[in-house]
C-alpha cells in the first residue's frame, strides 16, 4: 500500500508554462465513502495526519486517496505556480479519475479552504451528491485576507513575493503574488456557503497560525444544519499528537458510519 502512483490532470484545468505536471497520489481500495485527504500549505501526503488516516483506512478496509499538489511533495511542477484554483482542479481531476461513489473530504489548514472550494465546484458541476461529508482540521479559509498585514498585502498586490519565518523548517515560507491574488478572488467567509452535507471542524485553541474563531465563523457561514465544531483547548495548529489524531479518526469513522446504507 506504500506505492506512489502518478496522474496527469487534463490541460484545461491548468495554466502556465508547465501545463501537465504529474500528480503523485496513493490510493487504498476498500469500502466507501472514499476518504480524500487535502494537505495544508507547503505540506504533502507524507505528513503524520495523512499517513495516519491512510494506515487506518487500510486497517479498516476503507477506500482512501492521498495526493501531493503540483509543486509539492513528490508531484511535478513549481510551487511558485500553485494557486487554490489550480490545486482545486487537480484534486477534482484526480477524484474523477481514481474514485467512485460518495466522498468525505478531509482538509488540513489550507486544505480546509480547498475542501470547501472542491465541494462547491462539485455542486456547480451537479456532482454535489458525491460529497457525503467534510472534516476541517484547523481549516483556514480566506487566510489571504486575514493572515497578512497591510504592508504584506501591498507587496503582494504589487506582484512581489512575501517571505515569513517558518516554525516548521529552516527555510522561510513564501507567498507568491499569484497565489495571494487567486485566494482573494475565492474568499468564502463574506457570504453564506451553500453546502448542505455534514461538516466537522476540529481546531486547537492554542493554534498560533489560524485563530480558532475562524472555525466558528465558518460554521456560521455554512448553510448545512449538520455542523459541529470541536475545540481542543491545548491543541496547536498541527493537531498531530496521538490524541489529536485519534480525535480525527473517531470523527471520520463516525461520518463513515452515518453514510452506511
Amino acid at each position: 500500500m506504500s506505492e506512489t502512483r502518478y496522474h496527469s490532470p487534463p490541460g484545461r484545468s491548468l495554466d502556465g508554462p508547465e501545463a501537465h505536471p504529474r500528480i503523485a497520489f496513493r490510493r487504498a481500495e476498500g469500502q466507501g465513502p472514499v476518504l480524500v485527504f487535502l494537505p495544508g500549505y507547503m505540506s504533502d501526503m507524507a505528513g503524520s495526519k495523512a499517513t495516519a488516516l491512510f494506515d487506518w483506512a487500510v486497517a479498516e478496509g476503507r477506500a482512501c486517496l492521498l495526493m501531493d499538489y503540483s509543486g509539492c511533495g513528490e508531484s511535478e511542477g513549481s510551487f511558485a505556480d500553485g494557486t487554490l484554483t489550480r490545486w482545486r482542479d487537480e484534486v477534482l481531476s484526480l477524484v474523477e479519475a481514481q474514485t467512485e461513489g460518495p466522498l468525505i473530504l478531509i482538509g488540513s489548514s489550507m486544505g480546509g479552504w480547498l475542501m470547501l472550494l472542491c465541494a462547491l465546484e462539485m455542486g456547480a458541476l451537479e456532482l454535489g451528491e458525491r460529497v457525503a461529508g467534510l472534516v476541517g482540521i484547523a481549516a483556514a479559509p480566506d487566510f489571504t485576507q486575514w493572515g497578512y498585514d497591510p504592508d504584506q498585502k501591498a507587496l503582494l498586490a504589487a506582484g512581489q513575493t512575501v517571505l515569513e519565518d517558518n516554525p516548521y523548517g529552516p527555510e522561510p515560507t513564501p507567498t507568491h503574488a499569484s497565489f495571494w491574488q487567486d485566494g482573494q478572488a475565492r474568499l468564502l467567509l463574506e457570504a453564506p456557503i451553500p453546502l448542505d452535507c455534514p461538516v466537522r471542524l476540529l481546531h486547537g485553541q492554542a493554534d498560533a497560525d489560524v485563530p480558532w474563531s475562524i472555525s466558528l465563523q465558518l460554521a456560521e457561514c455554512l448553510r448545512s444544519d449538520d455542523v459541529q465544531v470541536v475545540l481542543v483547548k491545548d491543541g496547536d495548529h498541527r493537531l498531530s499528537r496521538a490524541g489529536d489524531i485519534a480525535l480525527m479518526l473517531r470523527t471520520v469513522d463516525a461520518l463513515c458510519r452515518n453514510c452506511a446504507p
